[in-house]
């Protein structure tokens, strides 16, 4: 313990000497959860309609109004040809057109129905997508609307209807920050863990102080705990500043047992930072281990399940998002913060990570050869 704890104030008072690591550290993660919510935002919004109008009658201005006044649409424009507005479309000032055929009103009150043409610009599949279920709800609406106008009560027999009430469990509101932001404070922290803990030992190797360790009686496992323990501590402190902006910013309060996201929390960074104290093993310069650390920061986020559902990946992606330590932690905050679930619920989880903790790090004590 005594060789361990002057290993540690050595650590301590290298990366205390450092300015520009304590100000990434600690201003970092504040300037990016307060930016990257707001730009990595999945919602569709603000869709540009193109609108072809050939019946100018009350019936096509209404659903033109009733379009226009959905806060998903903005930016309508009218035309007097589909040619027109498809022009629109391929200088990228429009989302969607929407062509009304003349005698829309006509045919819609004599023959009961009538059709409209929707084009859709499908370069981006998810807002074109989405932009066209939004468009068909409120078709869909407005025909509902002009139905229940036609069957006056005690005119007409109606015909039985069901009503469909949904309650939006754990995120009653449907808010995307209270989903978004603790996943991203998932990919900071693995970031910031594993960057920091990739350049530890390859630092020492550039400066040359890694010779005068290897001659010392230093084991490995002292060693290797000594470049751990610091950065386990950092990355704490980094996790609770996110907690903090989320709680201040976003007003976003665990429902679960913050202590439970802690001690997930710990096994957790002790896998992290072995995976990043592996790479430095593997490289012989700060450059190396950077590209290393980009590399495998990147594979996580993607099959992490933080952006993207692990749900819609093939089997392959499936299977390698279990060998991921960060798609873990990110199913655990947000088990805990949404839906206030138990350490029996994220048994599974805790066990992975165990797994995956005692892999890296038993890897990066073999790997590092000493030399007396």
């Amino acid at each position: 313990m005594r060789t361990l704890r002057f290993l540690l104030q050595k650590e301590f008072r290298q990366i205390l000497r450092s300015r520009s690591l304590l100000i990434s550290i600690i201003l970092g993660p504040v300037i990016q959860l307060t930016l990257l919510p707001l730009a990595a935002n999945f919602e569709v919004k603000k869709i540009a309609v193109a609108v072809v109008d050939h019946d100018h009658s009350t019936y096509s201005n209404k659903l033109i109004a009733k379009i226009y006044a959905s806060k998903y649409f903005s930016g309508g424009t009218y035309h007097s040809s589909y040619e027109a507005a498809n022009k629109m479309i391929e200088q990228n000032k429009a989302d969607i057109i929407l062509e009304i055929p003349q005698g829309f009103e006509r045919n819609l009150v004599r023959e009961g129905h009538e059709e409209v043409y929707v084009a859709v610009n499908a370069i981006n599949g998810t807002k074109a997508g989405v932009g066209s279920g939004y468009l068909g709800a409120i078709v869909a609406d407005f025909n509902q609307d002009v139905r229940l106008q036609w069957n006056q009560p005690g005119h007409f027999s109606e015909a039985p209807t069901i009503d469909v009430v949904n309650a939006n469990w754990y995120n009653p509101f449907m808010s995307y920050f209270l989903f978004m932001v603790p996943g991203l404070i998932v990919s900071l922290l693995t970031g910031i863990g594993a960057f920091s803990a990739s350049l530890n030992i390859v630092k020492e190797k550039e400066i040359g102080t890694i010779e005068q360790i290897n001659v010392t009686p230093i084991k490995k496992h002292h060693f290797i705990l000594g470049k751990l323990i610091p950065y386990w501590v950092l990355s704490m402190f980094v996790f609770t500043i996110g907690m903090l902006v989320s709680r201040f910013a976003y007003g976003i309060v665990p429902v679960g047992n913050i202590g439970l996201l802690y001690g997930f929390l710990s096994a957790y960074l002790i896998t992290l930072l072995g995976a990043g104290l592996l790479i430095s093993t593997y490289s012989d310069t700060q450059q190396q281990a950077v590209s290393l650390a980009f590399f495998f920061v990147l594979v996580f986020n993607m099959i992490s399940g933080v952006f993207t559902s692990i749900d819609s990946m093939p089997d392959w992606g499936k299977a390698l998002s279990y060998l991921s330590p960060m798609s873990h932690f990110a199913a655990v905050m947000r088990m805990v913060v949404l839906k206030g679930s138990t350490f029996h619920d994220i048994q599974p989880h805790f066990i992975a990570i165990i797994i995956l903790g005692i892999v890296f790090n038993t890897w990066a004590v073999l790997n590092y050869r000493k030399t007396t």
